[in-house]
């Protein structure tokens, strides 16, 4: 093999070993990333004891805490909400309750947002847009109650 052709392969080789990985990176398949396609919560039925400190934040407004794939939420007018911590776009499992637009529910995986009685505000990726699990709220006392 003559050197000349002996760099050229190198180099051909070596753009390969580069640009694999970032080609790849590019890769639409989401099906295999950790966190999606998880199922929506059902048979949901917790209580939370507002007294207790690893609730503090729901004493708050604009507070909430993960429970049972559930978000839970003390909204900005100080009412309690509840909905699926998985998002109805592509099942991960990252709805939170953010302060924006009044308080919404959002997903910070691809950007769906939802409004506090689980309808879509947006549309993403050309999806159809589809409304998120909501999930009813009791109050007695100190003890709150999510379920179905």
């Amino acid at each position: 093999m003559e050197r000349k052709q002996f760099l050229r392969s190198m180099g051909a080789a070596a753009a390969f070993a580069v640009s694999f990985p970032c080609l790849h990176g590019c890769s639409k398949d989401d099906a295999t990333d950790d966190g999606g396609d998880k199922e929506v919560p059902t048979g949901v039925d917790f209580t939370l004891d507002l007294n207790d400190s690893a609730n503090a934040s729901l004493m708050n407004e604009g507070g909430y805490v993960l429970k049972n794939d559930v978000v839970v939420a003390k909204n900005l007018d100080g009412e309690y909400v509840a909905a699926s911590q998985v998002c109805s776009h592509q099942g991960y499992d990252e709805v939170r309750f953010v302060s924006q637009n009044g308080g919404i529910f959002y997903c910070d995986v691809h950007g769906s947002q939802f409004e506090q009685d689980g309808s879509p505000i947006n549309q993403v990726d050309g999806s159809p847009a589809r409304p998120l699990k909501v999930f009813n709220i009791e109050l007695s006392e100190s003890i709150l109650r999510v379920f179905e």
